[in-house]
């Protein structure tokens, strides 16, 4: 149980990567409300992310081909904020455990899936929305 006895910035790159429970929830647009400060989530997807597999179609050249691509090693403390509560690195990063669907901790990679917390099949392409289509697509990142 490495991630009880690493800080984040501890840990090796495997132990990095296999904090990730494959939810896909960073691979969505998000959008900062400019008066309250709040992180709204929408349902559109990554061009990068496959919605089946919850996965990066080229998670090595990630950043390249989207450079506002969000590199979770990278970020600052204020940006932690921009990742679901769900999150093993922000929930680390705030001191918390993880949940027993992690499949760190139910020793299955589809427990996040099963659990629902996933976005497998629950995106859309955002690549023909106009501007004025992304208000209908924010969604309760908690759900």
């Amino acid at each position: 149980m490495f991630w009880k006895e690493k800080t984040l910035t501890e840990m090796s790159d495997d132990e990095w990567e296999s904090l990730c429970d494959g939810c896909g929830r960073c691979c969505v647009w998000k959008f900062e409300d400019a008066d309250s400060g709040e992180i709204l989530y929408t349902d559109i997807r990554c061009r990068l992310f496959n919605d089946a597999t919850c996965s990066c179609t080229d998670y090595l050249h990630r950043s390249t081909l989207v450079p506002d691509c969000m590199e979770i090693r990278k970020l600052e403390d204020k940006q932690f904020s921009w990742l679901p509560k769900t999150c093993a690195y922000r929930l680390l990063h705030e001191g918390k455990p993880l949940f027993n669907w992690h499949p760190l901790i139910s020793g299955d990679q589809e427990s996040v899936h099963k659990a629902g917390i996933s976005l497998q099949k629950k995106t859309v392409c955002g690549e023909h929305l106009g501007e004025e289509d992304i208000v209908h697509h924010i969604v309760d990142p908690d759900v």
